[in-house]
C-alpha cells in the first residue's frame, strides 16, 4: 500500500483503509467513481448531476456545489484536474479510469500532510498497472442490458530492458435507464457513453534513476441525468412575493398528474428539452522521477498538467411546464394558460465552455531513513497552479418558454415584465454565468516515524498550507419579454452583481459586460497536523492511537449576488484502532477503528429563496454556518477458509449531529429574502447513513488445473437510512450483486464472467433535487435497476 507515500504491508499502516484489487474491481463491475461508493462501507456518493459528475462523502464530510472537495481523488498520485464549473463536476477522474488498475485505496480521516490538496474527510487513491518487463495483455467484451457495449484492452510491450510500454483502452456505452415520456429530446436520460486512454512508459535512466510517464484521455458525452416528481405543494396560497413560486407548484402539480394518468413507474419522466448534453473532457500527463541516491535516501519528482472541460444543457429540475389553469390564473392572465415554460434551463453559449480551467502541479519529496531502519521520514513541497481556459461562460434560461437560451432563443414565458400597471408581459430572465477562476495550492510537509523498539513507534506530522483564489466575473442577466408586434425581445440587461453595478444597462452601453466586473480574492493560510502511536506487540497485531487536524479552503462562487465567499473549514479527528491478522488452518485478518470528528467553520449548502422581481430563481450558497459532531466505528475483516471460499465484512456506524447552524444576515440590497440551511440542530448530516454494511463471499469451485478455475460470488448491501437534502430523507435498502466466473476456461486463455448488480430489482432514490423551497416540487433521482451481462476476456503472455 502507498497510504503513505511509501510501499508497505496493509496490515501495518496505522490508518482505516479499505482496498480493492484488479479481480474485485472487475467483479464489482465498477466503472466510473460513483460505483465504489456502492461497496464502501464509510463512501457515500452525491450524484445530484449524474454519475459522471458526482461528489463523494466519507465518514459524513460532504462536498456541495462549487465548495472544493472534502475527499481528494488521486490517480498515480496527482490530485484530480480542477473544475470550477456552475454546478459540481471536475476535481476526479475521467470516467474509465478504473481500467487496468492495480488497486484502489480508500484512506478514511484527514489526510493533508502528505497528499496534494489539503481534505477534511480522506483521499481515494488509483494505482494503475504499471509497465513491466513482460509481452502481456488483454481484451475483454462486455455486453449487458439496456444495450450495454464495452470493449476494454491492455498491451504491455517492454522495448528493451530498461524501457517498458503499457496500452489501456476503455469503450463504454450504455442507454439510459430513465424513460422520457415527452416525446421532446432523447428516449433516455442516465446513460453511459465514454471513451478512455491511457500511456504509461517507464525508462530506467540508469539502475538508480527512473523516470515514469502517464497520459491520460477521457470523453463521457451523454443525456444527462433525469429526476422522478413525486409530490408537489398543491395547498400553497400565493402572496405579491410568492406568485412565481405558486405557478411553478401548479405546473409540478399538473406535470405529477399526467404521469399518474398514463400510469408511469418511477422510472419514467417527462422532460422538456430538445438537446441535453453533458460533455466531459479530461486529459492530464504525469511524469514521476525517483533517484535512489543512497541506500537510505530516495529523492521523488512529481509533475503534472491536465485540463479540463464541460459543455452543460441540462433542466436543472426535469420539468415540463405548462402555465396551470387554475382559479387565480384564469383571473389573471387567461391568455397564457396552457403555455409551456421552463424553470431552469442550462445551456452551452457558442464558442464558450460551461468550465474550462487547466491544473499543474510540482511535488518534490525526500523520503529517507536511518541504516538501523529505526527512523525514516518524508519531507517535500507541493505546487499546484490552476488557470482558466477563458472563460467559463453559459447561459441559463429562468421561467422562459426557450428554444435555445444558449442563443436567445426565446418566445416568451412566464409574466415577469410590468409594462403598465393593468399588464404584465410573459417574458423570461437568461442568466449569462461569465467568470474567471485562478486558483493557487501550496504546501510544505515533513513526515517521520521513529521505533522506540520493535514493537513501539511514534509517527509525527507537520504541513503548511497556502491557499489563494482570484476569481473575476461578468455576469450579467437579460430580461425578455414578449410585446405585441415586436415578438420576444430582451426589454433590459444588467449586471448580476447588483451590488457593485446597480446602474450599469448593458442595452445602452452596447453590450460592454466589463463594466459588470467584479473581482474577489479569497486567501488563507493554515497548518495542519499528525501525532500517530503505533504498538505492535506481535508481527500479526497493530495498535494505534492517532491525532490529526484537517482543513479545507474556502471559495468564492459569483452566481449570489452578498454571499459570493465562504472560509476554510477545519475538523479535529481522533482514532483509535487495531489490526489483526491470524494464520493457521483458517487465514484472515480483522481490523477495528473507532473516531471521534470535532467539525467547525463548517461549509454548509444553504438554498436560497429569491424576492420577487429580482430576476432570480433562487440560489444555492454555501455559508459557514455552524459545528458539528461526527463519531462513529468501522469493522473490516477477511476469512478464508478450506482454500476456497473467501468471506469479507465491512460494516460503518455513523452518527453525526449538527450542534451549530447559524445563517448569515442578509444586506437590505439583497436580491434573496432568507437562507434555508441544509439541516437543523440536532439533526445528523447529509449522505451519512448511521449503517453500512458489507458482505461479500467468493467460493472457487475444486477443479483440476487442467479446467481452469470457477468460482462464484455475491455481495450484499444494506444501507440505512439517510438525509440527502435538508430534512429529506431516503428509505433504507438492501442490495445483492453478484457474479459467477470461469478463468483459464479448459486450461486455455480466455475467461468467461457472469455479472448482475442490483439482483432482485430493487427501486430506490439516491438523492433529491432539492428544489422544493423555491419550485413548490419533490423531485428525486434514482438509482440503477438491475444491471446484468457477460465478459468474455482473452489474456496473453501471461
Amino acid at each position: 500500500m502507498t497510504a503513505r507515500r511509501t510501499e508497505e504491508r496493509l496490515q501495518d499502516v496505522p490508518i482505516s483503509i479499505t482496498v480493492y484489487n484488479a479481480e474485485q474491481i472487475s467483479n464489482r463491475n465498477i466503472a466510473v467513481a460513483s460505483d465504489l461508493a456502492t461497496y464502501t462501507p464509510s463512501l457515500s456518493v452525491n450524484a445530484r448531476y449524474g454519475a459522471e459528475k458526482a461528489a463523494f462523502s466519507l465518514r459524513g464530510f460532504n462536498q456541495d456545489q462549487s465548495t472544493a472537495p472534502t475527499v481528494g481523488v488521486y490517480f498515480a498520485d496527482v490530485v484530480g484536474v480542477r473544475a470550477q464549473g456552475g454546478t459540481t463536476s471536475g476535481n476526479t477522474v475521467g470516467a474509465g479510469s478504473f481500467t487496468d488498475l492495480q488497486n484502489v485505496q480508500v484512506l478514511k480521516g484527514p489526510q493533508g500532510t502528505l497528499f496534494g490538496r489539503n481534505t477534511t474527510g480522506g483521499a481515494v487513491l488509483l494505482v494503475p498497472q504499471k509497465p513491466t518487463d513482460r509481452l502481456e495483455g488483454y481484451v475483454e467484451g462486455t455486453y449487458g442490458n439496456f444495450d450495454q457495449k464495452r470493449v476494454q484492452a491492455a498491451l504491455n510491450i517492454p522495448l528493451a530492458d530498461t524501457f517498458k510500454v503499457r496500452l489501456s483502452l476503455d469503450r463504454n456505452k450504455r442507454d439510459g435507464y430513465m424513460n422520457n415520456k415527452s416525446g421532446i429530446g432523447p428516449d433516455n436520460y442516465n446513460d453511459t457513453d465514454y471513451v478512455y486512454g491511457r500511456l504509461s512508459i517507464v525508462a530506467d535512466l540508469t539502475p538508480d534513476l527512473e523516470n515514469y510517464f502517464i497520459g491520460t484521455y477521457s470523453r463521457s458525452d451523454t443525456n444527462g441525468y433525469a429526476t422522478r416528481y413525486t409530490a408537489c405543494d398543491r395547498n400553497f396560497v400565493p402572496s405579491a412575493t410568492t406568485f412565481i413560486r405558486y405557478l411553478t407548484a401548479q405546473a409540478g402539480c399538473a406535470q405529477i398528474d399526467r404521469q399518474a394518468a398514463r400510469g408511469d413507474s418511477l422510472f419514467d419522466v417527462d422532460v422538456n428539452n430538445a438537446n441535453p448534453r453533458i460533455l466531459l473532457e479530461q486529459w492530464q500527463v504525469i511524469n514521476t522521477t525517483t533517484w535512489r541516491a543512497s541506500d537510505t535516501l530516495t529523492v521523488k519528482n512529481i509533475m503534472s498538467y491536465g485540463e479540463f472541460r464541460e459543455d452543460a444543457a441540462f433542466s436543472l429540475y426535469s420539468d415540463n411546464f405548462r402555465f396551470p389553469d387554475t382559479p387565480i390564473t384564469r383571473a389573471q392572465f387567461p391568455q397564457l394558460i396552457g403555455n409551456p415554460f421552463q424553470y431552469i434551463r442550462l445551456a452551452t453559449q457558442p464558442g464558450f465552455h460551461a468550465s474550462a480551467e487547466s491544473t499543474a502541479t510540482e511535488e518534490l519529496q525526500i523520503q529517507g531513513n536511518s541504516a538501523d531502519g529505526k527512523f525514516n521520514f518524508v519531507l517535500g513541497g507541493y505546487l499546484e497552479f490552476s488557470r482558466p481556459l477563458g472563460f467559463n461562460q453559459q447561459r441559463t434560461g429562468i421561467y422562459g418558454n426557450c428554444v435555445d437560451p444558449g442563443t436567445l432563443n426565446c418566445a416568451g414565458g412566464l409574466p415577469l415584465v410590468p409594462l403598465s400597471a393593468t399588464f404584465t408581459a410573459p417574458g423570461a430572465v437568461i442568466s449569462e454565468s461569465r467568470t474567471k477562476l485562478a486558483f493557487d495550492n501550496h504546501g510544505i510537509f515533513a513526515q517521520a516515524t521513529y521505533k522506540f523498539t520493535d514493537q513501539l513507534a511514534l509517527t509525527g506530522g507537520f504541513r503548511y498550507t497556502f491557499d489563494k483564489i482570484v476569481g473575476y466575473s461578468e455576469s450579467n442577466r437579460y430580461t425578455f419579454a414578449t410585446i405585441p408586434g415586436s415578438g420576444t425581445i430582451p426589454v433590459a440587461r444588467s449586471c448580476n452583481d447588483n451590488f457593485n453595478h446597480p446602474t450599469v444597462n448593458l442595452l445602452t452601453n452596447g453590450g460592454n459586460t466589463a463594466a459588470c466586473g467584479t473581482t474577489i480574492v479569497n486567501k488563507s493560510s493554515k497548518p495542519t497536523w499528525l501525532i500517530d502511536l503505533d504498538f505492535k506487540p506481535t508481527p500479526d497485531t497493530l495498535f494505534y492511537a492517532k491525532w490529526a487536524r484537517g482543513y479545507r479552503q474556502g471559495g468564492v462562487n459569483f452566481t449570489n449576488p452578498g454571499l459570493e465567499t465562504w472560509n476554510p473549514e477545519k475538523v479535529d479527528s481522533y482514532e483509535l484502532g487495531a489490526k489483526l491478522t491470524f494464520r493457521g488452518t483458517v487465514n484472515g485478518y480483522f481490523n477495528l477503528a473507532g473516531f471521534y470528528n470535532d467539525f467547525s467553520n463548517q461549509q454548509i449548502f444553504g438554498g436560497l429563496v429569491a424576492k420577487q422581481g429580482s430576476g432570480i430563481a433562487g440560489g444555492a450558497a454555501i455559508i459557514n454556518a455552524g459545528k458539528s459532531t461526527i463519531k462513529g466505528a468501522e469493522v473490516d475483516a477477511g476469512v478464508t477458509l478450506f482454500d476456497a471460499l473467501n468471506l469479507t465484512l465491512g460494516y460503518t456506524y455513523l452518527d453525526t449531529k449538527i450542534k451549530e447552524l447559524v445563517p448569515p444576515v442578509l444586506a437590505p440590497q439583497s436580491p434573496f429574502e432568507r437562507v434555508l440551511p441544509r439541516g437543523a440542530v440536532g439533526s445528523p448530516l447529509t449522505y451519512s447513513p448511521k449503517h453500512r454494511l458489507t458482505l461479500a463471499a467468493e467460493y472457487n469451485l475444486p477443479l483440476n488445473d487442467d479446467l481452469g478455475r470457477l468460482s462464484i460470488g455475491a455481495n450484499y448491501v444494506y444501507t440505512s437510512s439517510q438525509l440527502v437534502d435538508g430534512n429529506l430523507s431516503i428509505a433504507a435498502t438492501n442490495i445483492v450483486n453478484a457474479n459467477l466466473g470461469w478463468k483459464n476456461i479448459a486450461g486455455s486463455n480466455i475467461d468467461l464472467t457472469g455479472f448482475v448488480t442490483n439482483l432482485t430489482n430493487k427501486t430506490y432514490f439516491s438523492t433529491a433535487g432539492g428544489g422544493f423551497d423555491s419550485l413548490g416540487v419533490y423531485d428525486w433521482l434514482l438509482a440503477p435497476p438491475r444491471m446484468y451481462g457477460v465478459r468474455l476476456r482473452v489474456n496473453f503472455g501471461r
